[in-house]
C-alpha cells in the first residue's frame, strides 16, 4: 500500500488518504456472492450463465457482482458471440490474498463472524449476506 498521500497541515502522511484505496479493494471482496464468483473465476474463464447455474444465483445478481468487480479492475470480459465471458485479473495474487485471508481466519476463530459491526449477524440485519 502506497503512503504518498499528505496531510495539507504538514508533511506527515495522511493514512486515512494512503488506505482509503485498500478499503475499496477489500469492500469490493466483502460480499459472500462476489467471492463465491472470484473463487469460481480462479479456475478458468466463466459465462454470466455459468455462473448462475454454479452458485444458484440470479443472473442480475451476477451481473451485479461482476459489474463492480470489473469496477474494482479485478475481472475483465471479452466477447464470445452474443455472450460475455469473463476471467479473473491477477489470479495468483488475488490467490494468495484469500489464502492469507482464511489464514488469519483460522487464527481469530469465530471472532469476526461475531463482530458487532461486521459479522454474520449485523449482514444478516442489513440483508447483506447474500
Amino acid at each position: 500500500m502506497a503512503m504518498k498521500a499528505l496531510n495539507s497541515d504538514s508533511a506527515v502522511p495522511d493514512e486515512t488518504a494512503a488506505l482509503t484505496p485498500a478499503a475499496c479493494l477489500f469492500h469490493g471482496f466483502s460480499d459472500p456472492s462476489r467471492l463465491s464468483i472470484v473463487r469460481h473465476l480462479a479456475l478458468g474463464e466463466h459465462r454470466v450463465v455459468d455462473l448462475t447455474a454454479h452458485l444458484g444465483l440470479a443472473q442480475s445478481t451476477v451481473s451485479k457482482h461482476l459489474a463492480c468487480l470489473k469496477d474494482c479492475g479485478l475481472v475483465t470480459s471479452r466477447p464470445v458471440g452474443r455472450a460475455s465471458v469473463w476471467s479473473l485479473n491477477h489470479t495468483d495474487t488475488v490467490l494468495d490474498l484469500l489464502a492469507a485471508a482464511e489464514r488469519l481466519l483460522a487464527l481469530t476463530g469465530d471472532a469476526v463472524a461475531l463482530c458487532p459491526h461486521y459479522g454474520t449477524d449485523t449482514l444478516r440485519a442489513t440483508g447483506q449476506d447474500g
